[in-house]
């Protein structure tokens, strides 16, 4: 077995090298391989993806793959569950493992054990109280869920997965996107009075017991850096310069964006709804800047015009890491037989993990 390539020498080489050397590789790996590709990729690396979709497609397209190596175009803490639901039997890799995310990064476990162990102050959590994660979030996370009977969720099944959480405790903690978590309740009938914001900065999240007590929903205070760009002031000038056009949203967007918009849902919803239009529809959608221009492009020949919420440039950083160098990188050194930027995930923290995991796809199943 040869030593490992270094990826300083693909930093500099042109994307149409790094394109030839991506296609061999694939070429000569085969079956033996499987390339993950979310949706707010660089189109330079999405174009190679052997499947493509939001968190909760390629989670469940990870746990039925039997390829022997998943190279994930994503996040870290995609690639740690694409570890967790394979239980450790596939070489999980991230071409760049600078690629993580700003929202995951706002909570971790010692602000979530101290909230946890401060609402203890005013009630049983373990009793009144089911931890829910978004799926963005870091292993160790999912892995408090399924030591407390929590769960996981996506933008696919946050509903679903609330009104399994509500049919076992009377609230729920959910982390780390107050948005998502926000527009989710509101559309179950929660009021906005019974949903409170935990400010990990503060004592006891900067909450009163009462205001904990009456809460049915606890929020995290995080928010994506992405959705957060996107402003009511953005759909009105739209509505003003287009009356007969929609506007679709994420629901990672803020509470007013939402409320504004006419359809709000996951990327898969977003694809699936815009896709469907009919010619001469006109819409304003409120997400990451290169699915937009995919579906942009997409969907212009069918007489169907999209258009980006914002009037500035807003795409994930953290995915736009990714590029073809990496994952040329990371391709050759798999058919040199080096196994480089392998995710692993501690069996300790994947065993209760995969708990919470399962149980979100029991709920949508």
């Amino acid at each position: 077995m040869s030593a490992a390539l270094k990826i300083d020498q693909f930093n500099l080489l042109p994307d149409e090298d790094c394109d030839a050397r991506i296609r061999a590789a694939k070429k000569l790996l085969g079956r033996r391989l499987a390339i993950l590709g979310h949706h707010y990729q660089r189109d330079e690396v999405f174009k190679h993806a052997d499947f493509t979709g939001d968190s909760l497609k390629l989670s469940q397209l990870a746990a039925k793959t039997d390829a022997e190596f998943i190279i994930f175009c994503g996040v870290h803490f995609m690639a740690e569950v694409a570890d967790i639901v394979t239980d450790g039997q596939r070489s999980v890799i991230l071409p760049d493992l600078a690629a993580g995310c700003s929202m995951a990064d706002m909570a971790n476990l010692i602000k979530v054990r101290k909230c946890w162990s401060e609402i203890s102050e005013v009630l049983d959590p373990d009793e009144k109280i089911t931890p829910v994660t978004y799926i963005n979030s870091a292993a160790d996370l999912k892995a408090f869920c399924g030591s407390h009977g929590g769960i996981v969720c996506t933008s696919s099944n946050a509903r679903g997965v609330l009104e399994w959480s509500f049919s076992r405790r009377e609230k729920v903690l959910f982390f780390p996107d107050q948005h998502l978590g926000r527009n989710t309740g509101y559309r179950m009938g929660i009021p906005l009075d019974e949903m409170v914001l935990w400010d990990f900065t503060k004592p006891m999240g900067g909450l009163t017991a009462e205001e904990i007590r009456k809460a049915k929903i606890i929020l995290w205070k995080g928010f994506c850096s992405v959705h957060q760009m996107f402003h009511p002031a953005h759909i009105e000038k739209f509505r003003r310069e287009v009356p007969q056009g929609k506007v679709i949203s994420h629901p990672e967007n803020a509470f007013e964006v939402c409320e504004n918009s006419d359809y709000v849902g996951s990327t898969e919803y977003i694809l699936r709804t815009v896709r469907a239009a009919g010619a001469g529809s006109h819409w304003l959608i409120g997400t990451e800047l290169n699915l937009v221009n995919r579906l942009k492009d997409e969907m212009k020949p069918k007489g169907v015009t999209v258009q980006f919420m914002s009037p500035m440039v807003c795409m994930c950083s953290t995915m736009f890491r990714t590029d073809p160098q990496h994952l040329a990188w990371t391709l050759d050194n798999l058919v040199a037989g080096q196994v480089v930027n392998q995710i692993r995930v501690p069996r300790e923290i994947a065993q209760p993990a995969r708990a919470a995991l399962d149980l979100m796809l029991e709920v949508i199943d």
